[in-house]
């Protein structure tokens, strides 16, 4: 089991081990573990003391952002930026936190990149309670999403900007990865919008009216972020329909160049086809300028059909 703690008395703040820290009281004992296995889940039932369902929701594989009050405390879900490389499908980590008056345990399967964030206001004195700790994690949170949601909006802006017909495959590409990213960010950013609010209404007295105000704050952020995800899929989906109607034009230009190239072979294929059959009686077959003859009437031949499609503007 990994993990570190910190303890806030007064303008003190003191790192201790998570094992140590379950016996210290204080302002805020933060106590944040990086592991889930089956040495943790053993800390959290026992030297921790939390109940089997706190437990479980701590230690669950999956976890999609939530918010229930149990009793004065509070179990939170939250998603945010990861430094490993996460798979498209579920491209934000967890963190799971549970909170009551003076004392916060979260825990993380993948390491989360506001947690360093929420550790360097904590040593620089700046997170004093329960409600802070929170309130700063949420901030982080979506301020870290924030610039991801506005560079998929730009992708998107290239892609619109660069519709060609030469360049439909890379640009598919491209939009189909933007779409795929704000699928998987909408996924968690429009419940982790109901799970701020929801936790900023909680009546407990650890969640100060600044709090509240913190977590209001980051609430309004995730709805516009999960509002800019949602107009970039309508975008993407409506990007991909014009590069599909490019590629169906470019294929129908492709097969109309080939249509006159058959017409104004059809014919000459017709007349070669004929004099060329082994039979006696063709014309001028005895002759020297026979076949002189015969491929200036099919230049000739060609020329006029080719003519004919041009003015009845087939090329355009």
């Amino acid at each position: 089991m990994s993990g570190f703690a910190f303890c806030v008395c007064g303008a003190r703040v003191t790192a201790l081990a998570p094992k140590q820290a379950v016996t210290e009281s204080g302002e805020l004992v933060w106590i944040h573990l990086t592991s889930s296995n089956e040495e943790a889940e053993a800390w959290l039932r026992g030297d921790a003391g939390l109940p089997d369902y706190i437990v479980e929701s701590l230690i669950a594989a999956e976890t999609r952002p939530r918010c229930d009050q149990i009793g004065e405390g509070a179990l939170l879900n939250l998603r945010g930026r990861s430094s490993d490389a996460m798979p498209m499908s579920d491209p934000l980590a967890s963190v799971r936190i549970w909170a009551t008056a003076g004392r916060v345990i979260s825990v993380t399967r993948r390491p989360l990149t506001a947690v360093k964030l929420v550790c360097d206001l904590v040593k620089a004195g700046k997170v004093h309670d329960p409600g802070d700790l929170i309130a700063e994690f949420a901030v982080a949170i979506t301020e870290e999403l924030d610039p991801d949601v506005a560079d998929l909006g730009d992708q998107l802006d290239d892609c619109e900007a660069m519709l060609d017909p030469g360049m439909v495959f890379e640009l598919r590409r491209t939009v189909t990865r933007v779409r795929s990213q704000a699928i998987g960010y909408r996924r968690f950013l429009s419940p982790q919008r109901a799970t701020l609010e929801k936790l900023a209404a909680l009546p407990v007295g650890w969640l100060r009216d600044d709090d509240r105000l913190h977590l209001v704050a980051a609430a309004d952020r995730a709805a516009r972020m999960a509002e800019e995800l949602e107009a970039i899929r309508e975008r993407a989906a409506l990007t991909h329909e014009a590069l599909t109607d490019l590629r169906a034009e470019q294929i129908d230009a492709r097969a109309l160049i080939i249509s006159i190239v058959a017409m104004v072979f059809l014919p000459l294929t017709f007349l070669t086809g004929l004099l060329g059959m082994n039979v006696k009686g063709i014309p001028y077959a005895e002759r020297p300028w026979a076949f002189d003859g015969v491929v200036a009437v099919c230049v000739v031949l060609a020329v006029g059909i080719t003519l004919f499609f041009v003015a009845r503007r087939w090329f355009r």
